[in-house]
């Protein structure tokens, strides 16, 4: 492989190398940093970049394997981390002016299996502010690196935009609404969103806390699969963690999906989406079933009301996240977050009743959609990545951002697990999505379908002009 070219490799392949010491992690860490460097004052992926302590970690790193401790396919790959996960000593913003200054003594519970598992964490990632939809007036958004006019996704879209342009191997991003997603979609590259608890959430900046969910965004489903093998597990500082042991996600990778049964709702997939996507993500589901899959006709679970009761709720409980400094400084946030706070401080106990009930009724019956498949298949969002100027970030809090949220708000809504990957570009040279969504704790049937989409399709291959 030629130098140059460092970049593109996936996390897996890195990990071999690393792995048969034909490269050491100090040469892909050094190489990263420069692509960084080179990069990223127009990309704006990054907000803190931690050379220092990453060269260092990089040395550790090869010093252990040299020795034969080898911990495993993270040990020694230069990864990033969005910046809401604590990082101690290190500035963790939020992309915001409200937390610019602060400096947590702890970290992540995502941060500190990051680092048992040996990676090189190159620093903290830009998003929007709080995780929400638009960015501080005081912050430069994150620059797609297929198109600088186009969507980049939010929120953790500098989780996706360093991933896609080579300026880490692998990332960490969390999803409320869509946020792995929708960047994994804008970007080209894949984002797995895990069942709520699966990775702990402890030291993890909360937008809604019953709807977070924390998960890798890579390059190949495979990678995926390794990052999430890394950071789950239960966790007794969250409560809401998963007590169920995580399983070798990379042991079935190579399995295929001969006899899986994915549904597929057609009107779904084609209703208020566009047509060269919604063609896109039915070949996906076609590639499948030419490996071996069964493609199943399904109906599933009316979704119209349920970006109006995700609101509800996000708004409801971002205003008590952020209780403590809201109103008391409300000049300080921008204006798209601080429309949210106010609108959370006026949801009433019956409209959150309502909502939870919403939340409730549609996880029941996306229960007895699986009784008959193990997968369903979508879009990740209805077009490939809009001009921003089209898109109107300062509504995505209102109703205007309903048909955005109509493929991913229902699954932070179920609390399950979905695996974004490219199924092609569009005529324009942009991105395309299929979602793959499944039964609470199968991630190793996601990962494994994903890989098996992968080795039918060259869509993961395509790269940014970057």
């Amino acid at each position: 492989m030629r130098a140059d070219a460092l970049h593109w490799t996936s996390l897996m392949e890195l990990a071999e190398r690393i792995r048969t010491r034909s490269l050491s992690p100090v040469e892909a860490t050094t190489a990263t940093l420069e692509r960084i460097d080179a990069l990223d004052a127009a990309l704006h992926s990054y907000i803190t970049v931690l050379r220092e302590r990453a060269l260092e970690q990089a040395k550790q790193a090869e010093r252990e394997i040299s020795d034969g401790r080898y911990r495993g396919p993270l040990h020694g790959v230069p990864v990033a981390v969005k910046d809401l996960c604590f990082t101690r000593g290190v500035r963790t913003t939020c992309a915001s002016k409200i937390l610019a200054d602060f400096v947590p003594d702890y970290d992540a519970a995502v941060v500190e299996r990051l680092s048992r598992a040996g990676a090189v964490v190159l620093g903290k990632l830009n998003m929007t502010e709080f995780a929400l939809s638009g960015y501080h007036p005081d912050r430069p958004a994150p620059v797609n690196p297929w198109a600088a006019d186009r969507w980049p996704g939010v929120s953790s879209s500098g989780s996706g935009v360093a991933t896609a342009a080579g300026l880490c191997f692998g990332s960490i991003g969390t999803d409320t609404g869509g946020s792995i997603r929708f960047p994994s979609a804008a970007c080209g590259v894949v984002g797995l969103k895990p069942t709520y608890g699966r990775v702990s959430r402890y030291g993890v900046f909360p937008l809604a806390e019953s709807l977070d969910h924390v998960g890798p965004i890579a390059r190949r489903s495979a990678d995926a699969a390794a990052m999430l093998a890394a950071i789950a597990g239960h966790d007794a500082r969250d409560p809401t963690s998963l007590r169920e042991t995580v399983p070798d996600y990379l042991a079935s990778i190579d399995a295929g999906v001969r006899g899986v049964r994915i549904g597929v709702d057609e009107r779904y997939c084609r209703e208020e989406v566009d047509p060269e996507l919604a063609e896109a993500v039915l070949g996906a589901a076609r590639a499948l079933a030419g490996q071996g899959a069964e493609l199943r006709e399904v109906e599933f679970p009316d979704v119209g009301e349920i970006a109006r009761w995700w609101f509800a709720i996000c708004s409801a409980e971002a205003a008590w996240a952020h209780e403590g400094t809201y109103p008391s400084r409300a000049d300080d946030y921008g204006p798209d977050f601080r429309r949210l706070l106010e609108q959370g401080a006026r949801v009433r106990g019956a409209d959150y009743a309502r909502a939870h009930a919403a939340r409730e009724a549609f996880r029941g019956r996306l229960r007895a959609l699986f009784e008959d498949v193990d997968l369903i298949a979508c879009p990740s969002m209805p077009a490939p990545p809009p001009r921003l100027a089209e898109l109107g970030l300062e509504t995505a809090s209102q109703v205007s951002a309903r048909p955005l949220l109509r493929f991913t708000a229902p699954f932070d809504f179920s609390g399950s697990p979905t695996l974004s990957l490219p199924c092609g570009l569009s005529r324009e040279g942009l991105p395309l999505s299929v979602q793959l969504v499944g039964r609470h704790l199968s991630e190793d049937l996601l990962c494994r379908a994903g890989h098996a989409y992968e080795q039918a399709s060259d869509a993961h291959a395509r790269t940014p002009p970057v």
